[in-house]
């Protein structure tokens, strides 16, 4: 291959689906799927852990903003890779000791949440310590609308946030709370402006 085609090859390859920005004494890590609204694929879910990890592991970072785009935090799970895996695939998969080892962090972890933030997206934004949410943002559990329940801790997480009542109707209605409704009920710790909520966040951290 030649200097001109590798050139091109790398200039193809496709970016890193997770950004990690240092500003110690914080860091920032961004979920960068932004044309799948940041959906968990296991690329995805395995570059976070790695990163997250890497930085709990650094006396230097003191606090970890955890982010996506304007248009989604994280709208669930790659539910296209996921139906192309057997039940055996599945089971022994690894995505149970990543959400473990993403719950065992122990460096403070702030969400900075815009857009959906639904299903997994949801509960990860949930293992977070505090969670800043832009005035666009939308939280729900919509899986029983596809047959399954919230895997990964929004069964639990969610009723001790926002009290049983509450948490079975959003999960077993799928219905989504606003930034606003989702403030009052105790599932955020702060609404502000779309153009501010990352640096809000950042702000916070530090």
């Amino acid at each position: 291959m030649s200097a001109t085609q590798r050139a091109a090859a790398t200039s193809e390859q496709a970016p890193p689906v997770v950004l990690v920005e240092r500003d110690q004494p914080i860091a920032t890590v961004t979920m960068n799927r932004p044309e799948q609204l940041n959906a968990l694929s296991n690329e995805l879910m395995t570059g976070l852990v790695q990163a997250i990890k890497e930085l709990d592991r650094d006396r230097e970072i003191r606090a970890i903003v955890l982010t996506g785009s304007e248009r989604a935090f994280a709208a669930g799970a790659d539910i296209k890779e996921m139906s192309s895996l057997s039940a055996i695939e599945f089971a022994f998969g690894a995505r149970i000791e990543e959400w473990d080892a993403l719950r065992a962090v122990r460096t403070p972890l702030i969400a900075a949440v815009s857009g959906h933030c639904l299903g997994g997206g949801c509960e990860l934004a949930m293992i977070c310590d505090i969670l800043i949410a832009s005035e666009t943002a939308s939280f729900g559990q919509p899986e029983t609308g596809v047959g399954i329940i919230p895997g990964a801790g929004g069964t639990q997480r969610l009723g001790r946030a926002i009290g049983k009542a509450k948490a079975m109707d959003v999960i077993l209605s799928g219905r989504t709370l606003s930034a606003v409704e989702a403030e009052r009920a105790g599932l955020v710790s702060r609404v502000v402006t779309r153009e501010m909520y990352l640096r809000e966040a950042q702000a916070v951290a530090r």
